[in-house]
């Protein structure tokens, strides 16, 4: 939210510079995120001052120029050439010395000052007009002052320039209190005051309001008091729409608001000012000349501000005539019935709105005002008739408006203050400073907290309901703190820890070694949102929607439930990427999935129905390997996945060859395999190809690998697994290959299963290298070749204990797969 310095001091007289007053907000807790010079004038006319023309001739080579002598109370007068037509003798002028730069109209594009000659002769300044000086239109001739300016002042001062700043600060959601310049100015009061300065924050006067006539009356009825537990309105009649002063444009401009007319402008200078949102209604658009606060129809049509046609709910609280809604409440304004060039009387609203209502519509249209931003957030209950009188007298003085009706306020649920017991003794034990009682008066006092009753240590304090983040003493110890100063309290030398231990084992430490392995190996991290959308479910039977945990205050519909798995939001990163002509990929994701049972849920324990799983999701698309001169590119497959597996889980001491795994059938893949361990029923790990039902969703052309793990079953299977670094050893290893004709249901893993089995000393690895299955080999037959590595790692291998071993995985290879040797 940006602040205005000069509008600040509006409201508290002090002499604090705007650099002092942002450092003072930050200690506070209103951090200041930017802060920026703002100059009424781009350059501030330095160099340019008030003279006088002593002598005016005419130029000898030419007809339209002149010869002048100007004071600008310097030691001699200055000698310049001027064109202007209404240039004379006496007359006071704004004169531009050499080396001053001007800003013409106010634009980027600087001119610079110079001592130059006009047709041959000297020129030592420029006499300027308005729109040379960056402060008008007019080159009809330079600019004219009063007789009586003072020769030799400054310009900035002449025409009392007075520079701003803007100070941005990083509200936060709790403290839409401060969300005004009253707000502000309240914080720093009660700063200074905490540091004995007397200031007094300085509200503006609404005494001066009356009611001039009663020719307009705008009846109200509040239908629903739920979403509007008070609603206030005033009706002013005869206004002159036009634009606004200077002075109130200027400090819309810094709050980021475009001046459009004198009654746009007062609601909105009111809302940064006071913080209270205010309406404006023609009053001619009225129908029947009532006002009613209701919900609608679901499905009434209503076409907004901005020229959209949305559909209401019936949970859309709106501001309505006899015949029609006109507004949605707290949110935005409907296009027939706001001020117009045309509009004379009008109807200011000023309301409470209830902040779950306004979220909650706010949300489903996406749709964030300043208004709304407001409301969500909770505005003061006990400042809607302050505002709207403030508003009004603004509209006499500024539109000769008259108001035509008394104040309608309705209040159905008065707001009660925050009672809270305050233990002086315990606010001192956990500041770590004893703080005088009277400082905590002062402090509270400041921040409209009142103290009610006192007993001893014991206070009895009533916290002001648009404190909406201030209902505990906790809180009101922040309070306290803040103001009296974060830098006021002493760092202990002596400071108290509790060690922490991290489980066993770690699965942080866990997932940074899955993440170094990946990434090594050419793998891109990504990182998700864990809400999507609910759409990405339906019709699935591998993740049923009626599983998906629901969001009940939805940001959007692309955001409206927790994701149960990863796969969706890989997809997305997928997409991303493609679309961006950068279709190679290798990604991985760490992330919880979310979800819901409703048969799990237990009376006495319904959060049990929820449950979530830390998990791993990798995926490969595109080309495998980098393109190279020396190699052919090499397309991703499943088996490019799968490899990454293996060697991932062998990483952590598994072994994929010893997982239990089946065919997986899933609407999510083409073709896939799952894995679990043998002694859990739990799935390990899933890999397939993505389907080409679900990549046509996604728009991709490209064949997606994709890969999900349960982290989390993963880092409990590591309990009982050791991964330890042996010698090398020292004896050569010996390769033989062997080609079995086996059966086709006869698997890799089973025949590896059998080859450890049959020779555990000396077998060290087991790989097939070829898989043939043409049309000379015999029905239902496949063969495989197999390469085996054999080592003993305490002397050379003999050809006799060779042949001896590889006779030996023969015959069990025979005996229990049923192969054949194929010469």
């Amino acid at each position: 939210m940006n602040i205005s310095y000069n509008w600040l001091k509006r409201y508290l007289k002090t002499d604090l510079s705007a650099e002092e007053m942002a450092t003072i907000l930050t200690d506070i807790g209103l951090e200041v995120e930017s802060f920026e010079k703002i100059e009424s004038i781009r350059g501030g006319l330095a160099g340019v001052v008030v003279g006088e023309v002593l002598t005016c001739t005419d130029h000898p080579d030419s007809d339209h120029l002149h010869l002048t002598t100007v004071d600008v109370g310097g030691e001699a007068p200055l000698q310049i050439v001027c064109g202007a037509p209404n240039c004379r003798q006496g007359l006071k002028v704004l004169c531009a010395t050499v080396g001053a730069v001007l800003y013409p109209n106010g634009g980027e594009e600087e001119f610079k000052i110079k001592r130059s000659k006009i047709r041959g002769v000297e020129s030592l300044g420029m006499l300027c007009a308005e729109d040379e000086l960056g402060i008008g239109a007019s080159h009809e001739g330079i600019m004219e002052l009063p007789a009586d300016a003072k020769v030799g002042q400054p310009a900035w001062e002449y025409l009392k320039l007075e520079d701003d700043y803007v100070i941005g600060i990083g509200l936060t959601p709790n403290r839409i209190d401060a969300a005004s310049h009253i707000g502000v100015a309240r914080d720093l009061a009660a700063y200074l005051k905490s540091q004995g300065k007397p200031v007094e924050l300085q509200w503006p006067d609404v005494s001066a309001f009356a009611v001039d006539n009663h020719d307009l009356k705008i009846d109200v009825q509040v239908e629903n008091s739920e979403a509007a537990p008070r609603y206030a309105g005033v009706t002013v009649k005869n206004c002159k729409i036009g634009p606004s002063p200077e002075w109130m444009q200027n400090c819309l401009r810094t709050a980021g608001i475009t001046p459009k007319n004198n009654l746009v402008d007062i609601t909105n200078f009111v809302l940064f000012e006071l913080g209270q949102p205010l309406h404006a209604f023609d009053a001619a658009k009225i129908d029947g000349g009532r006002i009613v606060v209701r919900t609608c129809e679901e499905g009434t049509p209503f076409v907004t501000l901005d020229g959209v046609e949305r559909k209401l709910t019936a949970n859309d609280l709106m501001i309505c005539s006899a015949a029609k809604p006109m507004c949605i409440a707290g949110v935005y304004g409907g296009l027939d019935s706001g001020v117009s060039d045309t509009t004379t009387d009008v109807f200011i609203e000023s309301a409470y709105f209830n902040p779950v209502w306004v979220r909650k519509t706010a949300k489903r249209f996406g749709l964030n005002t300043d208004s709304s931003f407001r409301f969500e957030r909770g505005v003061d209950p006990d400042i809607q008739v302050y505002a709207l009188k403030r508003a009004a007298l603004l509209m006499k003085e500024l539109a000769g408006g008259e108001i035509a009706s008394e104040i309608t306020d309705i209040c159905s649920a008065p707001i009660e203050k925050f009672k809270v017991e305050l233990d002086i003794k315990r606010v001192n034990r956990l500041i770590g400073k004893e703080i005088p009682a009277d400082t905590i008066r002062t402090i509270l006092g400041a921040l409209d907290i009142k103290i009610e009753a006192e007993e001893g240590d014991l206070w009895r304090v009533a916290v002001p309901p648009y404190r909406v983040d201030v209902t505990r003493e906790a809180d009101l110890v922040e309070e306290i703190l803040r103001i009296y100063g974060y830098n006021n309290i002493p760092v202990p030398s002596h400071v108290n820890s509790a060690l922490s231990y991290a489980p066993k084992p770690d699965r942080n430490k866990l997932m940074n070694l899955a993440a170094d392995f990946l990434t090594a190996n050419g793998f891109t991290e990504i990182m998700s949102n864990s809400l999507t959308k609910a759409a990405y479910y339906e019709g699935l039977t591998s993740y049923k929607p009626e599983h998906c945990v629901k969001i009940l205050n939805p940001l959007s519909n692309d955001l409206n439930v927790m994701r149960q798995t990863l796969l969706f939001n890989m997809l997305e990163a997928v997409q991303l990427n493609a679309n961006h002509r950068n279709g190679d990929l290798k990604l991985y994701e760490f992330g919880n999935c979310y979800f819901y049972d409703a048969t799990a849920a237990m009376p006495e324990e319904p959060l049990k129905a929820y449950s979530e799983q830390f998990r791993l999701a990798i995926a490969v698309t595109g080309i495998a390997a980098p393109l190279s001169w020396n190699r052919k590119p090499e397309q991703a497959s499943f088996f490019t996945l799968r490899a990454i597996a293996e060697k991932l889980l062998r990483r952590f001491g598994l072994d994929l060859y010893t997982l239990k795994s089946e065919s997986l059938r899933s609407d999510l893949y083409g073709d896939a395999l799952s894995f679990s361990l043998n002694d859990k029923a739990r799935e390990l790990v899933q890999m397939g190809v993505v389907s080409s039902k679900l990549r046509k969703t996604f728009d991709l052309k490209q064949d997606v690998y994709y890969l999900e793990m349960d982290f989390g079953a993963l880092v409990k299977a590591t309990r009982k697994n050791k991964v330890s670094a042996k010698e090398l050893s020292k004896f050569p290893e010996v390769k033989r290959d062997l080609a079995l004709l086996i059966d086709k249901e006869v698997t890799f893993s089973a025949l590896r299963d059998i080859a450890f089995a049959a020779e555990r000393k000396l077998l060290k690895r087991v790989s097939l290298f070829d898989v043939y299955e043409g049309d000379k080999l015999p029905e239902g037959k496949k063969s495989y070749a197999l390469s085996f590595v054999l080592e003993d790692k305490t002397q050379t291998l003999t050809d006799k204990m060779i042949e001896q071993a590889m006779a030996n995985l023969t015959a069990q290879f025979e005996r229990k797969a049923g192969a054949q040797v194929r010469a």
